[in-house]
């Protein structure tokens, strides 16, 4: 299995045959652009190359009336004026003699795209189509869609596959709201879009775009809008609504399948979305994604009008599709006030029926008058992002796209005992090389209880793979070290690390760990010891938190904790540490180690105690390697100690990590009485199958 990549030619055919300053944009062009650019870069070669077939009219009819479809058919014999006549009928649409042959391929690539990864041909892809969809609706074309591409995907999904779990990810610029209209009384589909509102002002001018529209009748509270209420929204700003907003909930929904509406206008440089987010951010976004649905992740082609951002964010989101390590976000990672305010607000709004939302905002309530679903426009945090016009920031962003380098290695285990039975996926490399037996014995002189043969023959394997990573020959690895020296080895690899000139070290260190002693907290070290007695930060590098009892609890401190501490600090590497009495399970620490990929450009060590099971060393090779960790089972809500816990450590460290900022104090001082809060309304979608009780190794 691999990645898809669904297209045809013809797709380019369809343009717009008469002066239109508003349709205009939509042109052949901007296909052309996204396969050049993985042409170019070397990424379409890798991919499962599949050509698109036209969707049936019994597959158009799962979503649309038969009405419609005839009347796009009858298009084909319409001259010149009768098809501008025609479009005229409509927002922002133009038809071409070739639009229903065009349309069907969209669609019908879409289908490809869930067949393939749905029987296992492929493990996720992405469908190049235009026209675009996600603003088509059953009886209507609308702003440039003709069919609603990713809709009958997912219906098609449900019928054909019976799944009963769909996530629909819809990340361009504008509301998606033909995928709203459709399914916003079906609780087998959770849509989530965010996309430029600034309270009513942009297209589509729709109140139903607006947060407080959560879905009707069984649906309510499977549709999420979050409405961007200023421009030049960025990287922090979406990363910030995917910690805190869609992936509490998409974790508590567990999806069978995500579809993601990729649309690349919320991009910079794109005239109609004026957002600063960089291509590099769109891979980031896609790996957090894979994560869901045993990484079954299906990309359709949505908006995206700047033809080099566009081709640009194509290439990025595929090479995270293809498992490859991603860039890292360069320059500081703070929120906009804006952003933080949508994001409480939806967080809000959403909490009556999602118990993943009720676990943190009980204190964390907008001061009077910062913010309401409708009200006026906010200001920006001190230090935030700049709100003007994207196109103001392209020099730098017209460099040459920084794909990010991939090592000969990406994935390498070194083991004391190589295992020839270990289950590892191809390309996963068993290490045998050990350092020079002076220098390992060198480094050993710092503790007695690395003289003993085993603990020296583990630190020679450690030390030889972390050079490697280092020097940019493997991208990420797993070594193991007996339990008797497993602090002692670690207080090695961070030493190395700082010899090596890493500037940024996060370490992340579960279960009976402590702070290596002398070290100097200087800042070049960010350390979070999760297993720790109480929750407390002796400095904002020197952090410690109970371990959760619960799946809920633990997602709520990946997200709400680990991984906002991981990208505001940007490590040049990351180091997992496995010590004794962790309390993970292997999916958990799967989990962990996979989402923290991303923020390090994938360079991540995991270290792990000898005595732990071979299969916790295999999983943790293949979600470092690029597969999707294992589900987690059941979600529980977290515990009232742990949720105290995380906000206790997130008033203490917000002041320096601006990325755990969700409201609160952040915008601004004073208390408002809290919107009532019940308890979450029972879940239609069925229950995960049951499994052991999380916190037990």
């Amino acid at each position: 299995m691999g990645t898809a990549l669904v297209y045809h030619e013809d797709m380019m055919v369809s343009r717009l045959l008469w002066d239109d300053p508003e349709c205009r944009i939509e042109c052949p062009e901007r296909l052309a652009a996204a396969l050049d650019g993985l042409r170019q870069y070397g990424l379409e070669q890798r991919c499962l190359r599949l050509v698109a077939r036209e969707a049936s009219e019994e597959e158009l009819g799962l979503v649309h009336s038969p009405e419609y479809v005839a009347l796009v058919q009858t298009t084909q014999a319409l001259s010149k004026e009768e098809l501008q006549v025609l479009s005229g009928q409509y927002d922002a649409v133009y038809f071409h003699p070739s639009t229903f042959h065009c349309a069907r391929l969209a669609a019908g690539a879409a289908l490809q795209l869930v067949d393939a990864v749905l029987t296992g041909a492929a493990h996720n892809g992405l469908a190049l189509v235009r026209p675009p969809g996600h603003h088509s609706q059953r009886a209507a074309a609308n702003g440039f869609c003709v069919f609603n591409n990713v809709a009958i995907a997912a219906e098609h999904a449900k019928r054909k596959h019976g799944l009963h779990r769909i996530l629909i990810v819809d990340w361009d610029v504008h509301h998606g709201q033909g995928i709203q209209y459709i399914f916003e009384d079906d609780p087998s589909v959770l849509y989530f879009s965010w996309h430029r509102y600034e309270h009513g002002h942009f297209w589509p001018f729709l109140q139903e775009s607006n947060v407080d529209a959560v879905g009707r009748g069984q649906g309510r509270g499977f549709t999420v809008n979050l409405p961007w209420n200023q421009v030049g929204m960025g990287n922090a700003d979406y990363l910030a609504a995917f910690l805190h907003t869609l992936l509490p909930l998409a974790f508590e929904f567990d999806p069978e399948l995500v579809l993601v509406s990729a649309g690349f206008d919320s991009a910079i440089g794109d005239p109609e979305g004026q957002m600063q987010a960089t291509p590099e951010c769109f891979a980031h976004l896609t790996q957090l994604l894979q994560v869901l649905a045993n990484g079954r992740v299906c990309a359709v082609l949505e908006g995206g009008y700047h033809l080099e951002s566009l081709a640009k964010s194509v290439c990025m989101m595929v090479q995270a599709l293809l498992g490859d390590p991603v860039p890292p976000l360069s320059g500081p990672l703070v929120p906009c006030r804006s952003a933080l305010e949508s994001i409480h607000s939806v967080r809000m709004t959403q909490a009556p029926y999602w118990m993943s939302l009720q676990e943190q905002d009980v204190a964390t309530m907008l001061s009077p008058g910062s913010h309401s679903p409708d009200g006026t426009p906010a200001t920006l945090l001190p230090g935030g992002p700049t709100c003007k016009a994207a196109a103001t920031t392209l020099s730098s962003f017209l460099d040459p796209l920084r794909l990010c380098p991939i090592p000969p290695i990406r994935t390498a285990v070194a083991l004391t005992v190589p295992d020839a039975t270990l289950p590892l996926p191809p390309g996963v490399l068993c290490q045998e090389g050990s350092a020079p037996r002076e220098e390992t014995e060198a480094w050993a002189r710092l503790h007695k209880s690395l003289a003993q043969d085993e603990a020296l023959d583990a630190l020679g394997k450690l030390l030889y793979l972390f050079d490697r990573i280092l020097d940019g020959q493997v991208s990420s690895g797993i070594t193991a070290t007996p339990a008797s020296a497993a602090e002692a080895t670690l207080d090695v690899a961070i030493r190395r690390a700082l010899c090596h000139r890493v500037q940024r070290l996060f370490c992340v260190a579960l279960g009976q760990l402590d702070w290596p002693p002398d070290l100097a907290d200087d800042g070049r070290i960010l350390w979070l010891n999760i297993g720790g007695k109480e929750a407390v930060a002796s400095s904002m590098f020197h952090i410690s938190t109970p371990l959760p009892r619960t799946t809920g609890g633990f997602l709520s401190c990946v997200l709400g904790l680990v991984l906002p501490l991981a990208y505001g600090f940007q490590p040049d590497l990351v180091l997992v540490a496995l010590g004794r009495a962790h309390g993970l399970q292997n999916a958990h620490a799967a989990l962990l180690a996979a989402m923290l990929r991303g923020p390090a450009g994938g360079r991540v060590l995991a270290l792990i105690g000898e005595e732990s099971t071979p299969q916790l060393a295999s999983t943790l090779a293949r979600v470092l390697h690029g597969e999707a960790p294992p589900n987690l089972g059941p979600f529980l809500m977290a515990s009232p100690e742990d949720i105290q816990a995380l906000l206790h450590l997130r008033a203490q460290l917000e002041p320096r990590w601006k990325m755990l900022q969700v409201a609160g104090e952040a915008l601004g001082s004073g208390g408002s009485e809290p919107a009532a809060q019940s308890q979450p309304t029972a879940r239609p979608f069925p229950a995960a199958p049951s499994g052991p009780p999380f916190g037990v190794a």
